[in-house]
């Protein structure tokens, strides 16, 4: 009997194990599927690995903080706080679609804004030599440098077994 509850239990402990390496490789996987995609120019693709509804969240306080920060250098405190955000929000708005979008992620991905020199032939690949940590169990960063050398840092959360892209934080 006891041999019989050993057998049972020998492969259920592997089926267990091969589960959790596969959430723990999970956003590795997650980040080489959008490097091939934006390397291939599959961008309609992306949104096997990326939420771009949580991305676009992510962004949208960040930009506004940027826009009312230019606003409140060139026109002074004097104004009514209300209306820079209502003015910050609506500037913001059309970087903030193109940005959180296939196309947008795919341009900032290739484009110099992530690395500052490649040799020639060789395209941008900033996620090829980020960083990578796990914040928790369900959160995974990337971070890479930004052409002026800050970090810009890619968070990806776990959704079952499965890992996307749901925030982009920008360097200040």
């Amino acid at each position: 009997m006891a041999l019989k509850k050993k057998w049972i239990a020998l492969p259920l402990g592997v089926v267990v194990l091969l589960v959790l390496l596969y959430g723990a490789a999970g956003p590795y996987l997650a980040i080489r599927g959008i490097r091939h995609l934006v390397a291939s120019g599959q961008t309609g693709e992306l949104w096997r690995f990326v939420d771009f509804a949580s991305l676009k969240d992510s962004l949208r306080p960040q930009l506004e903080q940027k826009v009312a920060a230019g606003v409140l250098a060139r026109i002074g405190s004097n104004e009514n706080p209300l209306t820079i955000g209502k003015v910050s929000a609506l500037i913001a708005q059309p970087t903030l679609d193109l940005m959180a979008s296939p196309r947008g992620l795919a341009v900032l991905l290739q484009g110099s804004a992530l690395t500052r020199t490649t040799p020639a032939g060789t395209p941008n690949d900033p996620l090829r030599d980020a960083r990578t940590a796990f914040v928790s169990p369900s959160r995974f960063t990337a971070t890479v440098a930004s052409a002026e050398g800050k970090p810009v840092v890619f968070e990806f959360r776990r959704d079952g077994l499965s890992w996307k892209l749901a925030a982009l934080y920008l360097p200040d």
